[in-house]
């Protein structure tokens, strides 16, 4: 039973091929009946044309959009949405059949539209069924895969913590092959002493699938794997150790028609980045408009409380290091800070009654909707720091600098995690980097309007602005 399933693939995969176009077809016979209340045979005949031209090609072409390969380590929607586009493709191509025919005028769009919509809830349906069949038998131990690691360093070892767990994808991790010698490996888990002796070992505990996670520096030991399993007959899997490299991303993309990795590109970027671009411009300009009245109001009492201007511009760096002057409302007397940065601290002297209050309820940051307007900002992203701030953490804080591949924000994960006001010490400096990169790393529109909404309530007010 171990290997029944590998073994038999071919058919499973002609079973599944064959009970898909089963299940299309039981689609296109019930869109019928929610399209024109009778059986298709009574529809316009392109109808039926149709359904045994789609079907068919669903039968060719499924393999070819890897409708069959292996399930294991993919995620269900990841499943689903591939399935969705594959029979989305299949329907585009019958379409241009029926227009090829002079039939399109008597096809029905609902029908298509019923026949698609049925047709994806049939085949996810299947994958449902057969994905919780088959990690029910995995998580009793059959039909699991025996699993080599070549590297047992932190992402070899991450590896085989998410194998062991995730026990439903069937990896069985039976050997390592560890960075040092005298390394301590898991219970029940083999030691590989040597890449010579690799092969044999593969062979002979008929192993399915080599996982390679040497790091990038290791090359002369990836270039002796290179030869040494130039005639391994099993899956091999490289997972180049990115744990361990200070980065943003690791996307796999195209690059002058080579693959390549992008290490520091931002979650928002290209057509995202745009959208956001366009909320953030539409979201300030309500803003400004509804708290005119209050910018006002803000104004008269800044001048009432200390001679100067209302606003205060401090420079900035903005995307990518391109900097900028960030607009706030005045909350100090004026003074000069000899071309230093000295934070403001509790009961500091040049801060005036009403720029304390400014200060304590984040109002004085409200022009700042004016610079995301210029589109120097953004609504939500992280903070922007002093000039020479930025040049004192640079080199004491790993991935500092990164802050920078986004827009800066008015508001940000750090600061409704309480991560706002002043930063007097490395330790708290590092804190509010470490949920600036959080966001970057995992932004989404949800996670905007989180953030937007939790400082609408409870995030304008903190024990640490001063």
């Amino acid at each position: 039973m171990q290997d029944a399933i590998h073994r038999y693939s071919p058919r499973l995969e002609i079973m599944m091929r064959v009970v898909d176009v089963l299940g299309l077809w039981c689609a296109g016979q019930l869109a019928g009946l929610l399209s024109f209340n009778a059986p298709l045979s009574q529809a316009a005949p392109v109808h039926g044309i149709l359904l045994y031209f789609g079907c068919a090609l669903a039968f060719i072409l499924f393999a070819n959009f890897k409708m069959y390969g292996s399930w294991r380590g993919r995620s269900m929607p990841a499943m689903f949405l591939q399935v969705a586009l594959s029979w989305a493709a299949v329907m585009m191509i019958a379409l241009l059949f029926s227009f090829l025919i002079h039939h399109v005028g008597s096809l029905s769009r609902l029908w298509m539209f019923h026949w698609y919509v049925v047709g994806v809830l049939s085949l996810m349906l299947t994958r449902a069924v057969l994905y919780t069949l088959l990690r029910h038998i995995r998580e009793n131990g059959l039909n699991n895969k025996r699993v080599v690691i070549v590297g047992y360093g932190s992402i070899g070892r991450e590896m085989h913590r998410r194998a062991s767990q995730q026990s439903w994808y069937g990896y069985d991790v039976k050997a390592v092959f560890p960075l040092e010698p005298d390394q301590p490996l898991a219970a029940g888990v083999e030691r590989v002493d040597s890449l010579e002796g690799l092969l044999d070992y593969v062979a002979r505990n008929h192993v399915h699938e080599i996982w390679i996670t040497l790091p990038l520096s290791d090359s002369n030991r990836l270039q002796k794997l290179q030869y040494l399993l130039r005639n391994a007959l099993v899956d091999i899997r490289w997972v180049p150790d990115t744990l361990s490299m200070q980065i943003l991303s690791n996307k796999v993309i195209t690059f002058l028609g080579m693959p390549a990795v992008d290490l520091n590109q931002p979650v928002a970027a290209d057509m995202s980045a745009m959208a956001k671009d366009v909320f953030d411009k539409v979201f300030a300009a309500i803003v400004l408009f509804l708290l005119l009245p209050l910018f006002i109001v803000i104004g008269i009492g800044i001048r009432m409380s200390s001679p100067g201007p209302v606003f205060f511009q401090q420079p900035r760096l903005g995307l990518n290091g391109r900097p900028f002057g960030c607009l706030k409302f005045r909350s100090m007397k004026l003074h000069d800070d000899h071309g230093g940065v000295t934070q403001a601290t509790q009961d500091d002297p040049r801060v005036t009654p009403i720029g304390r209050f400014l200060r304590r309820t984040s109002l004085d940051e409200l022009p700042q909707f004016i610079n995301v307007l210029l589109g120097d900002m953004s609504v939500v992203g992280p903070r922007p720091h002093a000039l020479q701030h930025n040049e004192l953490y640079k080199d004491k804080l790993e991935m500092y600098m990164l802050r920078h591949r986004v827009k800066p924000g008015i508001t940000g994960w750090a600061q409704i995690h309480g991560y706002r006001g002043e930063t007097d010490t490395v330790d708290k400096m590092a804190k509010r980097v470490q949920f600036d990169l959080h966001y970057i790393q995992h932004w989404s529109f949800a996670m905007d309007m989180k953030i937007i909404v939790w400082t609408a309530f409870k995030g304008w007010t903190s024990n640490n602005a001063y």
